[in-house]
């Protein structure tokens, strides 16, 4: 049995590269993402290749190691090059991920020493750090020192994360599901009622609430609905706003529907995934009024902090509510010692035991920054919003809303001496978009509005500036000549 372990050993022992080896691998994949650093401002937006990385199936994992020059060949090739280049400044598509470099280098090194961040037992320093980081989130909207909250995957689980402790703290049972109501909106970002399902929810009466002429929840809409399901035996628990919608960027009316969900005991959970660092401007500090009536909120610092994906936010105001809905506790795990008071460990606040320390990803990009230019640029992404809906609008297209993040919605109807039919107008601007994306030097995206196809410019990227948007706007001039010149 010794000699087979031994032999074991040996090819086990692979797994660690000697010091030289990690040098030339790291020599290497630092000089292909330096390439691709220095090259992001002139690539592409968005690439159609012929077989999109089909090619990378040809090469299966085997038995058989590769060579490092060998696998960046292919990730080059098949995974970096075709679709969507969400780093690119260009991306005004959906509402991008960030990127910034400090953070990469975070995950470098959370990669490396590997802590396990769910238990304080396991790493006092990683639970301190990402409990710091959550407590300055909460400050940031108004929660007082009572929150606690935890740093997910991203938005969807943090969302799902906010449902199952609304579930707890109102006591809704299974025999309570059928009866019990639920409000949002059509605008409510889809992982709401897809959290919904999966937290056992989805046998609710959910009732979408009217929604106004900038696609803002209609508070006295949504106050009549309650009233009239708790005349029928309905049990209203629930109402859940969104602070920067993804088809619009619109802000539901937070302090109204603050004060409908006092009125009637239903806990209020904000989806402030999109909008809600924006709190760290004056402008959006303003709008954003009533984050902190919530009972629970959701930010992506992968959206508002520019970081790259995989890091979502949730906090709750009262920490109990998340311990009721999320503690346990396993024999195998006795031997970690009680969590200090003010300390509580993220397993015992979110749905995962095994934790990948993602605070590191946020806290080295904040201390090497500063707050400073984080400010800076999401003020920038309002103006350059407020600049392409009027620049947009002399161009000769209709706009929706104006503004109130930095998404606008917008469309082309041309002007051919008669009047289009909504369908032939659609079509166009079907057309539009296609030939946006076939140049690629800007992604944009669409969505549908009342039955009107409209584009949508949604500017969140670190690396979007005015050049970009004048890109865009030249772009979308070019485009709208050869299509009209086509009719």
């Amino acid at each position: 049995m010794k000699r087979r372990i031994l032999v074991l050993e040996q090819h086990a022992r692979k797994l660690e590269p000697d010091p030289a080896s990690r040098k030339k691998a790291r020599k290497q994949v630092i000089t292909y993402t330096e390439t691709f650093l220095n090259r992001v401002e002139k690539e592409k937006a968005f690439v159609e290749t012929a077989g999109n990385g089909i090619g990378l199936l040809a090469s299966p994992v085997s038995e058989q190691p590769m060579s490092m020059s060998k696998a960046l060949r292919l990730l080059h090739e098949h995974v970096d090059t075709p679709g969507l280049n969400p780093a690119s400044g260009g991306h005004l598509g959906y509402i991008p991920g960030g990127g910034i470099y400090y953070a990469a280098l975070g995950d470098y090194m959370a990669d490396i020493m590997n802590r396990y961040a769910g238990y304080f037992y396991a790493s006092p320093g990683a639970v301190r750090m990402e409990n710091m980081l959550l407590k300055w989130a909460a400050s940031l909207i108004g929660y007082p020192a009572t929150a606690a909250g935890n740093l997910s995957s991203g938005g969807s689980i943090a969302n799902l994360s906010a449902v199952v402790t609304a579930r707890e703290a109102k006591k809704i049972k299974a025999r309570d599901v059928e009866k019990g109501v639920i409000y949002l909106t059509t605008h409510a970002h889809h992982c709401i009622e897809k959290a919904l399902r999966i937290a056992g929810l989805g046998e609710s009466v959910i009732r979408h609430i009217r929604v106004d002429a900038q696609y803002r929840m209609d508070r006295v809409a949504l106050e009549n609905q309650i009233r009239k399901d708790k005349k029928e035996g309905l049990n209203p628990w629930l109402v859940v706003a969104s602070a920067g919608t993804t088809d619009t960027g619109s802000i539901d009316p937070l302090e109204e529907i603050a004060r409908v969900a006092r009125k009637y005991s239903l806990w209020f959970h904000i989806d402030a995934a999109y909008g809600g660092f924006f709190v760290l401007t004056k402008t959006g500090k303003k709008k954003l009024k009533g984050l902190e009536l919530s009972d629970s909120i959701v930010l992506d610092p992968h959206k508002g902090l520019f970081l790259p994906y995989g890091l979502g936010l949730v906090l709750v105001k009262k920490k109990e509510h998340l311990l009721r809905a999320h503690q346990f506790q396993a024999n195998y795990l006795q031997d970690s010692s009680p969590d200090p008071e003010e300390e509580h460990s993220p397993a015992d606040l979110s749905a995962e035991l095994t934790k990948h320390f993602r605070g590191l990803r946020l806290w080295l990009p904040l201390k090497l920054h500063g707050i400073k230019p984080f400010r800076a640029c999401l003020e920038e992404k309002l103006l350059l919003a407020e600049y392409f809906y009027k620049e947009i609008q002399k161009a000769g297209f209709e706009t929706g809303a104006e503004p109130e993040l930095s998404v606008v919605t917008y469309r082309y109807i041309p002007r051919n001496g008669k009047k289009l039919a909504e369908k032939d107008i659609n079509l166009f601007n079907e057309r539009l978009i296609k030939e946006v994306q076939k140049d690629g030097r800007i992604f944009i995206s669409s969505t549908l509005l009342d039955n009107r196809f409209m584009l949508r410019f949604a500017c969140l990227s670190f690396r979007t500036h005015l050049h970009t948007v004048d890109l865009l706007l030249k772009i979308l001039k070019e485009k709208v000549r050869k299509l009209e010149r086509a009719l």
